[in-house]
């Protein structure tokens, strides 16, 4: 659908909060998104300019809209989930959690409690309710008729001290259903009614002058409150929360996840989310927070994330802590998202490093043949742009040798040449720099190059191969964003290496570590204060209004043709005015 077939059904789109879906023309469901303004969301695909050629591929792809009307904004997101969740649209986020979850049985068929993480926290969790709770773990027919007939003798469970009898009547229905309550409450990580529960039971052997029962009591308590302070990170009254935090790295997302009941962490999760159309942090995070909660079955009425969001769940508090014990458990989620990442990548370098000099041999001779290179790949760089929300672009190179990270050769590059947001013109840039440095100081050059990024970067790298005179010395190879495509200049069909192929995955290494690398420099560069665009430079204009609008028109050039009106709608008419008053005069100029 073109800009201008859009146009003619734009005024059947209303203004009025929804959600629509794209389908291409053999009927597939493409993408489904939520809006606050119907129209306005869905212009914005065909008026805007977008760098990440995978939604450009969607507008391409696009012969039909429909959409729905909803009542809010809030039952919007509540119905996109679903449906994202129902058909799985290939332009939709992904997220990546095929982990199956254990649950305990309390009752078989009737009531389950979890899921929980892990199996390891499974048996942990059941070794420390036997220690405490005592209940049987036969599986006699305890039906009333046949106890009074007196057909059970207790076992040595009961003389150990791990039963209470009830198949000789020694314990009764309702004391066993006080157990079972106990049990539920420490799955639950609600230990204070269970250390309240033998505190009682405690006194009552003390009235009963039973002192020994009553020190065996005394321990299970101290062991609870030993177990309990071991769990409780930040305070003991704090409510039922879930906390969140989001790691991005390039087109993946990290998202962790704390289940806390009155202070104590009872669940820790982290998913992997796969975004398909540069959706930002904000836009990832809420679709990440309805699935796990429903994936531990979370009734916790507060969310505590990291950033203020656009998210709206009836009976939920939405809460972005500045310090206390809730900001001790936002940084203590960002400590483990970060941890996990750092692992993942560790894995995979480990994988490699691990591998003997001819088995690492053997996976650069399959990667020389798979994409028939002229010469064995023992050097292999890869490049990949980087910019925030449209803004603040930057570069990075990574350079494996031998199949392995070569960290002393690792590049970041501040864009000098090109204004604006310029993939293509960033990557000529960067690649020419590099290599014409190379060649000035007679350094060895790479067997295979890698660009990070669709036709348009690869072309524009091969025009800087080609102006130092490189064409032949050099192989130059594109990989698409997401599909793992790999394509050369001028090819029409792409080369799809096997999913599990070692060529594939030293590939995907490469990727991301350049990943890595980049995002973790344009950081740097941002929490230092180094980036200032243009639009700060306006006069009456801040840096939280600067990023306001980059994030809603995705860059300084989008900004610069949106009309008075629309700006007025979102930072207000005097900010409005001394906007459009200096893009108006540079033009002028």
């Amino acid at each position: 659908m073109t800009a201008k077939e859009f146009q003619q059904i734009a005024d059947r789109i209303p203004h009025l909060p929804g959600i629509y879906k794209y389908f291409d023309s053999g009927e597939e469901l493409l993408y489904v998104g939520k809006a606050k303004d119907l129209r306005k969301r869905t212009s914005s695909y065909f008026t805007k300019t977008f760098t990440n050629y995978k939604t450009h591929e969607l507008v391409q792809r696009i012969n039909r809209i429909e959409f729905t009307i909803t009542d809010s904004e809030a039952d919007a997101f509540l119905l996109e989930n679903a449906l994202i969740k129902q058909f799985k649209p290939r332009f939709n986020i992904d997220l990546k959690d095929d982990k199956s979850f254990p649950y305990i049985v309390i009752k078989k068929g009737s009531e389950y409690l979890g899921p929980f993480t892990s199996v390891a926290k499974v048996r942990e969790l059941l070794t420390f309710i036997k220690q405490n709770v005592a209940l049987r773990t036969c599986k006699l027919n305890l039906a009333s008729t046949n106890i009074e007939k007196g057909k059970f003798k207790v076992c040595l469970e009961y003389h150990l001290g791990n039963c209470k009898g009830p198949c000789e009547a020694f314990q009764n229905e309702q004391e066993y259903a006080d157990a079972l309550q106990q049990v539920r409450n420490i799955l639950k990580g609600n230990i204070q009614p269970v250390i309240q529960h033998f505190k009682n039971e405690m006194l009552q052997h003390a009235a009963n002058l039973n002192f020994e029962k009553a020190e065996w009591v005394r321990k299970k308590i101290d062991h609870l409150e030993n177990y309990q302070a071991k769990s409780v990170i930040v305070s003991k009254h704090l409510s039922n929360v879930d906390v969140f935090t989001i790691l991005k790295d390039g087109d993946t997302a990290y998202v962790n996840y704390l289940m806390v009941n009155n202070g104590t962490i009872v669940q820790t999760h982290t998913v992997r989310v796969e975004t398909k159309l540069e959706e930002s942090e904000e836009e990832v995070l809420p679709l990440a927070i309805v699935q796990l909660r429903e994936t531990f079955n979370s009734l916790a009425s507060e969310v505590i994330v990291p950033f203020e969001l656009d998210f709206e769940l009836e009976g939920i508090t939405v809460t972005v802590p500045k310090a206390g014990d809730k900001k001790k458990l936002l940084d203590l989620s960002a400590k483990n998202v970060n941890y996990f990442t750092e692992e993942l990548r560790k894995k995979k370098i480990l994988q490699l490093e691990g591998k003997t000099d001819s088995q690492k041999k053997e996976v650069l001779y399959q990667l020389q043949q798979d994409l028939q290179l002229s010469e064995v790949p023992v050097h292999i760089e890869c490049f990949d742009n980087s910019n925030f929300q449209g803004s603040y672009p930057v570069s990075a190179m990574v350079c494996f040798r031998e199949g392995v990270p070569s960290k002393k050769d690792y590049r970041h590059f501040n864009v000098k040449t090109v204004e604006g947001i310029n993939d293509f013109a960033t990557m000529k840039e960067v690649v020419f720099r590099r290599y014409s440095r190379l060649v000035k100081e007679e350094q060895g050059l790479p067997q295979l190059i890698i660009i990070d990024g669709g036709k348009g970067q690869l072309n524009a790298a091969m025009e800087s191969i080609e102006e130092l005179n490189l064409v032949g010395k050099v192989t130059v190879v594109g990989l698409a964003k997401n599909e793992e495509e790999l394509f050369f200049q001028g090819d029409k069909q792409s080369i799809k290496l096997p999913w599990d192929s070692e060529s594939l995955k030293l590939i995907r290494r490469v990727r991301d570590e350049v990943h890595r690398f980049g995002i973790n420099f344009h950081r740097q560069k941002r929490s230092s204060g180094t980036f200032k665009n243009e639009l700060e430079n306006i006069k009456g204009i801040g840096k939280a209004t600067a990023e306001q609008l980059l994030k809603e028109f995705r860059s300084v050039k989008n900004i610069q043709n949106i009309q008075e009106e629309e700006l007025t709608k979102l930072v207000g008419l005097s900010k409005a005015k001394k906007i459009t008053e200096h893009f108006a005069a540079r033009k002028t100029v």
